[in-house]
């Protein structure tokens, strides 16, 4: 049938090889799916095989395999217990997630599992230690049944081994979220026993914290009674340094305060004191010797009346009221009776007689003042002395104080430490006669009504999951793997050329088999039996023959407008179909009404010319070497007019490759194209051979054959990259031999050709 593709331009580069313009198109959402649902319905039944067989399998494994029973029991490690010696004696720490991961891989520990064993009788059960069975069993078993000795028995120690690994692949500890709770699972085919299992896990994990905290706190009062002992020794032998380091010494401490250093701090008092008295004794010294200094001293000045305020003298303060009196007087006197008058100068001389007795008295008193002043100074000096000396004396005392206190330290560290371990050994006794644990059971496990594993939906939905994947993944691997042309799409991503036809594989024609015919060969009349061969003849009205046809008017299509009379026909390898394709497209054209004539120019194995007409003696190689004229040479169909030209019989023709290029070869197709409408070229094929390429300039357009499914991408793209002629002048590809059932699953229109619609048209297959 006529398969229209638009064949995009194509050029041959310099090396030679076919280079082809770049398709701009993106491919569409729609190529997508078409490229996706056509990849389905190809590898479907392979992806049913497999998902089929991992459900089998699958369905297998549940069949063999034992249903288990999980039972759960759940324990809660109280933080709120009182905890022996948690200040650090037995160093325990505040609960955090680590702790709580360490109580779990207790409970997974193989002493506790051991004992559970042990409890139970775990070993002595042949359920809980016999073989399993399941899927992945059967290696071991097999492994056992080879290597292992069956006659002798187990001793007790490796059926305890047994049953320790043994529930030790059943048992589940798992922290329930962040909690302080663990969960404690166990599988088992029995649901009572897993029951039984998780329960005893439990308690077995309470007992022997009980008994670890019991033998801490055994071992920890023993070791507090030692270390009191020892502590109480140290104390009292500190305490007793302390006492006689003061005695020899002489430190005495009154309140907390030294002697020395109470006698220093009144010393350096009494000194400030002695000190402000001497300064104030000589200030009034110093007031009163600068007073008598003045020869001339006037009672009436402020100097001395400031002396006079004061020394608080009443002697001088009399005289000196009794000089301002007389002063006042003698002023009056004189301003009304002279300055000579005898009572004015009674008056002075009382006056000179007063202020020499207030001299005297400042005398007096300066002289009482520097004794004053002198005894304040002796005394200030003593107190420095004895300043100094107890300063001294504490310097020593200080020095001595810093290992006192060192003393004092290590006696007052010493009972403290006395003092905490005998409240740690006082609550260690306390808490032996009760020792608590953490642990409680919150909720006990309950035998199971449902079993646990394996599970039918899971497995059975795994199983077909991964059959898909595999499935489809197989499918991916074929599907890259299959190099071969199965489309006309393939033809035209490929070769960039148009696939003109798909011709359908013809099985029930019984293949031809050369019959010797005296008489035929003596009237060049073309053999009857030529089974294959005449198909588009025998039956006008198949598939087969309507692709035929297909290919004829493309022929006729692309030679409108020109030369295309000579129709050379090649393929990849042998035994691709092309010599059918040529004797079915000529007899069609010839059955037609037009003048064909059929050569076979396959030199080197002109099978076509063994199948037509087995009895020819000579041929194309005759009519070249002039050994023969053509009306001689040439065969005819009565019932189809067509004209064979053989390629004669001569055996071991090696220059085939020159024959076909040479002068007389052209020149004998240029006379054949004045007889003949069409000329229909069965050439030799291009890998094995060269001759399709030699043959270029005898022929308008080319057809070449690929059979379906069994030539590879890869090789017909070298073989036209290597025959540039061949491709320059090619028309298109004939996808031959084509499984139409199988075509479905790659185009979605294979079953084109039993479609009912076609049947009214008279297709049969």
């Amino acid at each position: 049938m006529l398969q229209t593709y638009k064949s995009p331009s194509a050029q041959v580069g310099e090396d030679g090889a076919i280079q082809y313009a770049p398709n701009s198109a993106q491919p569409s959402f729609t190529d997508l799916y078409a490229t996706v649902i056509g990849f389905l319905r190809r590898q479907f039944v392979l992806v049913l095989w497999v998902v089929l067989l991992t459900i089998g399998l699958g369905a297998a494994y549940l069949f063999i395999t034992p249903p288990l029973y999980s039972a759960q029991a759940e324990l809660m490690i109280d933080t709120g217990k009182i905890q022996v010696l948690k200040q650090s004696i037995l160093g325990d720490d505040p609960f955090s997630s680590t702790r709580i991961d360490s109580q779990v891989e207790i409970l997974k520990s193989e002493n506790l599992a051991l004992q559970i064993v042990k409890n139970l009788h775990l070993a002595e059960d042949p359920k809980f230690v016999g073989p399993t069975r399941g899927l992945f069993s059967i290696a071991g078993n097999v492994k056992r049944l080879f290597i292992a000795d069956k006659d002798k028995p187990k001793s007790e120690s490796e059926l305890t081994r047994s049953a320790v690994e043994a529930f030790e692949k059943r048992l589940t500890v798992s922290r329930v979220g962040i909690t302080y709770a663990i969960g404690i699972g166990f599988q088992s085919s029995d649901p009572d026993r897993a029951a039984q299992i998780a329960n005893a896990v439990a308690d077995g994990f309470i007992v022997d914290q009980l008994e670890a905290k019991y033998q801490a706190i055994r071992g920890a009062t023993a070791w507090l009674q030692d270390r009191l002992n020892e502590l109480q020794g140290q104390a009292a032998a500190a305490e007793h340094a302390v006492v006689d380091y003061k005695t020899k010494n002489n430190i005495v401490d009154t309140g907390g305060h030294l002697i020395n250093e109470q006698e220093l701090v009144q010393t350096q008092q009494a000194l400030v004191q002695a000190r402000a008295a001497t300064a104030e004794a000589r200030a009034r010294l110093d007031r009163v010797t600068q007073v008598l200094r003045d020869d001339n001293l006037d009672p009436k000045t402020a100097a001395t009346a400031t002396v006079t305020e004061a020394l608080q003298n009443q002697v001088i303060t009399q005289l000196r009221q009794q000089y301002l009196d007389l002063a006042q007087r003698e002023a009056l006197f004189s301003s009304r009776y002279g300055d000579n008058h005898l009572a004015v100068v009674n008056l002075r001389n009382r006056m000179q007689e007063i202020r020499h007795s207030i001299i005297d008295e400042l005398k007096q008193i300066a002289g009482a003042y520097r004794s004053d002043y002198d005894i304040a100074k002796a005394r200030e000096n003593s107190i420095e002395q004895t300043l100094a000396t107890t300063v001294a004396g504490s310097q020593t005392k200080n020095k001595a104080q810093i290992e006192l206190r060192q003393l004092e330290s290590t006696a007052q560290t010493y009972r403290a430490l006395y003092d905490s371990f005998q409240q740690r050994y006082t609550d260690s006794v306390q808490q032996q006669s009760l020792p608590m644990t953490e642990a409680r059971v919150i909720t006990r496990a309950l035998p199971p009504s449902t079993k646990s594993s394996p599970k039918s939906l899971i497995i059975l939905a795994g199983a077909t999951m991964g059959g898909l994947v595999l499935g489809l993944g197989l499918a991916m691997l074929r599907e890259i793997t299959d190099r071969v042309f199965r489309t006309g799409k393939q033809v035209e991503a490929q070769l960039k050329t148009e696939c003109l036809a798909i011709v359908p594989l013809i099985k029930q024609v019984t293949k031809a088999v050369p019959v010797s015919n005296k008489a035929a060969a003596r009237s060049r009349v073309i053999a009857p039996n030529a089974g294959l061969l005449r198909t588009v003849i025998d039956a006008p009205l198949s598939p087969f023959a309507e692709s035929i046809r297909a290919v004829k008017v493309s022929v006729d299509v692309a030679g409108a407008g020109k030369s295309n009379k000579v129709i050379g026909i090649t393929s990849s390898h042998p035994h691709e179909g092309k010599s059918t394709i040529a004797a079915s497209l000529a007899q069609l054209a010839a059955d037609g009404g037009a003048r064909v004539i059929l050569i076979d120019c396959d030199l080197r194995r002109p099978s076509l010319s063994r199948q037509l007409v087995p009895d020819a003696t000579r041929g194309l190689i005759d009519v070249l070497a002039n050994k023969a004229s053509l009306d001689k040479v040439i065969w005819s169909d009565p019932s189809t007019r067509l004209s064979f030209l053989p390629a004669g019989m001569k055996p071991h023709l090696i220059h085939t490759s020159e024959v076909l290029s040479s002068d007389a070869m052209k020149g004998l197709f240029d006379r054949l194209s004045e007889s003949y409408e069409y000329l229909i070229v069965d050439l030799s094929p291009i890998t094995p051979v060269v001759d399709a390429r030699s043959a270029t300039h005898l022929v308008d357009s080319f057809l070449f054959v690929i059979e379906w499914g069994k030539t590879k991408i890869d090789v017909v793209e070298h073989a036209l990259n290597t025959a540039r002629g061949v491709y320059d002048s090619l028309l298109g590809v004939v996808l031959n031999k084509v499984d139409l059932k199988a075509l479905n699953r790659y185009e979605g229109h294979g079953n084109y050709y039993y479609s009912r619609h076609f049947a009214h048209y008279g297709y049969t297959d």
